[in-house]
């Protein structure tokens, strides 16, 4: 367990001499947990809900910014990260779940399986940060964690969709700048754009880390205890998201495995970025365990002592 020390200051505040033995003791605990066995579960889970969650993404921030403008986006994103023929695939899940043209009553039974599909894969989520931060849902209140579980989770569905369309309109912006900017100094124009451009995608990304280990643990965890993992796990993402495009690119997995290559892609993808998630969720915990102070079960959670029995081994 990490030393505790009566510290009242935020991480993004702590010295070197604090950095080093809280990622040393972020990586045994993190190594104890077994991190490539649940990224493994969760790369299993999010094939059979990523379709779901996109479809409930693109309806909700369509909505407002138009489906075709989202699609485009997500499009593009997907692209960059995995490659055309992965996009493309993904195009043609999203489309197949679509709920168009449907009777009301399968429309209702349509949005119910979307519903219960997209939150799937953060309920399995949440269990991984349970298991972080040693808490339990009690057995007798389970329906209501399963209730909260997938409220929280839809809840975290719409943010995404709010985060693609701050992404969808800060891109524009840039464009627009971009225009502007090559014709006043033709040769900065570009890697000013590309500072901007890492800066507020880095930004956004950092926002969705830290509403999943503000709100997905059935912890109590304080807003100033996830803002310096979520920027630490944000940086490692964008390290471990340029890597992966230099693997991708390299090994080329989707001419591999044939036919299952996007398939697989998809798996290795949130396999390798849920190692780093859960790395930045242990991260979080030991800087709290490190400042001495202690985070709380939830009403309907108490301690886990099988957690913390895996650690004392």
């Amino acid at each position: 367990m990490a030393e505790k020390k009566d510290r009242s200051r935020s991480i993004i505040h702590f010295s070197l001499s604090d950095a080093i033995p809280i990622l040393k003791n972020t990586f045994k605990v993190w190594s104890a947990h077994d991190p490539f066995r649940q990224s493994a579960a969760m790369a299993y889970y999010a094939i059979f809900s990523l379709p779901a969650l996109l479809v409930i993404v693109i309806a909700a921030a369509g909505f407002i910014a138009g489906e075709q403008a989202i699609t485009g986006q997500l499009s593009a994103q997907i692209s960059k990260l995995m490659g055309q023929d992965t996009a493309l695939q993904i195009q043609e899940m999203v489309a197949h779940a679509s709920i168009d043209d449907k009777s009301i009553w399968a429309t209702m039974l349509a949005v119910i399986i979307l519903l219960i599909g997209a939150t799937g894969v953060f309920a399995q989520l949440q269990k991984a940060f349970n298991v972080i931060w040693e808490v339990k849902a009690v057995p007798n209140k389970g329906i209501v964690s399963f209730l909260q579980t997938r409220l929280i989770s839809f809840g975290l569905i719409i943010s995404i969709g709010f985060l693609l369309i701050i992404s969808l309109v800060v891109t524009t912006v840039i464009t627009l700048v971009g225009v502007w900017l090559q014709k006043q100094i033709p040769g900065m124009a570009i890697i000013i754009l590309q500072i901007v451009n890492f800066i507020l995608s880095t930004a956004l990304t950092v926002l969705l880390f830290a509403l999943m280990f503000k709100f997905l643990p059935d912890a109590k965890i304080n807003w100033r205890d996830v803002w310096g993992g979520a920027i630490v796990t944000a940086l490692l993402f964008s390290l471990g998201k340029f890597a992966l495009g230099l693997y991708f690119g390299k090994a080329q997995p989707t001419e591999t495995y044939g036919a299952a290559g996007s398939v697989i892609l998809i798996m290795l993808w949130v396999f390798y970025s849920c190692i780093i998630l859960f790395f930045g969720a242990e991260f979080t915990k030991q800087n709290v365990e490190w400042q001495g102070r202690s985070v709380k079960p939830m009403q309907h959670a108490v301690k886990d002592p099988e957690a913390e029995l895996l650690l004392k081994k």
